[in-house]
């Protein structure tokens, strides 16, 4: 048995532990909102926090999480950071089919917590990782920009 913690819970599973913590979150526990893009973790559509860490959870094996803290998409939903980031991607316009933006909020997320005031270039490459092929980076750069102005302050991670 692997137990983890996983959005703020403790939960369990028998799975082998090669499997791989995507596969778990989607097919075991219910958690939809992190994708399989590439499977290869080069796109970042299965971005997860594994210890406050941005890690691709299709790369990671489960039995090596045990005891880790996990948090997804769903896990950061009511958080004030989710709030600002959702009201900023909608202005800017950075979400068209919304596959990868759970991943891209993830990264961004990920990004304005280390670096609250980034540069253009700071956000290219805090969102390297993830790739949109439907939006552009403009408009992702733009409500990432616009979240750290808005967001002035609420960047620690809890």
């Amino acid at each position: 048995m692997i137990k983890f913690k996983l959005n703020g819970k403790i939960v369990e599973t028998d799975a082998p532990a090669t499997a791989r913590l995507l596969d778990i979150l989607r097919d075991e526990l219910d958690l939809i909102g992190t994708k399989e893009g590439c499977g290869e973790g080069e796109c970042g559509a299965c971005s997860v926090f594994v210890n406050n860490l941005l890690q691709n959870s299709c790369l990671i094996p489960i039995g090596s999480i045990a005891g880790a803290d996990v948090q997804t998409i769903e896990g950061i939903l009511e958080t004030d950071q989710f709030k600002i980031l959702d009201e900023c991607y909608s202005i800017a316009g950075g979400v068209q089919c919304g596959y990868c933006i759970p991943g891209m909020i993830m990264a961004s997320a990920a990004l304005l917590t280390k670096n609250p005031h980034p540069s253009e270039e700071d956000i290219r490459d805090g969102i390297s990782g993830n790739l949109c092929r439907c939006t552009g980076y403009n408009m992702i750069v733009e409500a990432i920009h616009l979240a750290a102005r808005k967001g002035d302050g609420i960047w620690q991670r809890k």
